[in-house]
């Protein structure tokens, strides 16, 4: 029942900030449905994957994503991902997931800062901020390295990025985001049947299968309720949320890695 409960806060806590939800899917497949280390982070990629083209449809429809921004950031972070999982072959469970844990530190210190919002809802912002292309894909080959590691969709390093560097309003910035991180979460996620099998590790689908049903049942339930309550609050307190969850989990790690 708690790790049901996990699966709609996953899928909600995108739905009210448009990133974060997926930095909730490794903990509770760790520590509510009990899986190992590699295989929650594999299936987390499927999850996150899943929920994010569900959740990216609806601003396809009302054209609030960039395309070229998801060519010039989502392909280098198809490749990095594809690295990333890659890399995480090489290395223990327990050290991807004390580098998750700090992951989860860096996200909560994003959300603390305040993104500009003060751009126009619709389109980018003004000539004056020109976009940087090269940086655009440096910074998704960056992301997508993290996503394949430690198994998140990245949307709380997307977000600012596309904002800060490719100049979208916040609405596009989130659109946009949820499209990249279905490329990257599936790309990682094809490379992780790879690293699973050399482990001699298989994928409990059931389990993947509900939680990714019930992660799009709750973004639904998020992005309703999200519209009647202040974004600026709800990220503070998730952010607060992170650093404690990500604490416990340095406290558990940090001791089997010495």
């Amino acid at each position: 029942m708690l790790a049901w409960i996990g699966a709609l806060a996953i899928g909600a806590a995108l739905g009210l900030l448009g990133s974060g939800g997926s930095i909730l899917t490794v903990p509770v497949l760790v520590y509510l449905v009990g899986q190992d280390e590699k295989l929650a982070i594999a299936g987390s990629l499927f999850v996150v994957g899943a929920v994010a083209a569900a959740g990216s449809m609806q601003f396809a429809v009302r054209r609030q994503v960039a395309w070229r921004t998801v060519l010039l950031f989502g392909l280098p972070g198809m490749a990095g991902t594809y690295l990333g999982a890659w890399l995480s072959g090489l290395v223990s469970g327990v050290f991807q997931l004390a580098a998750f844990a700090v992951v989860m530190m860096l996200a909560a210190a994003l959300m603390f800062h305040e993104v500009p919002t003060a751009w126009g809802d619709d389109q980018a912002i003004d000539d004056q901020h020109a976009r940087h292309p090269w940086w655009i894909g440096v910074d998704g080959t960056i992301v997508g390295v993290v996503t394949g590691f430690v198994g998140v969709g990245g949307g709380f390093l997307i977000v600012p990025a596309l904002v800060l560097l490719g100049g979208l309003s916040m609405h596009l910035a989130v659109g946009t985001s949820l499209v990249i991180i279905t490329l990257k979460s599936f790309t990682g996620f094809v490379k992780y049947l790879d690293v699973l099998a050399t482990h001699e590790q298989s994928l409990d689908w059931t389990v993947l299968t509900i939680v990714a049903a019930l992660g799009i049942v709750g973004s639904i339930f998020g992005r309703t309720v999200g519209a009647r309550l202040s974004q600026e609050l709800l990220k503070r307190l998730f952010a607060i949320f992170l650093v404690v969850i990500g604490l416990l989990i340095l406290l558990q790690t940090v001791p089997e890695l010495l």
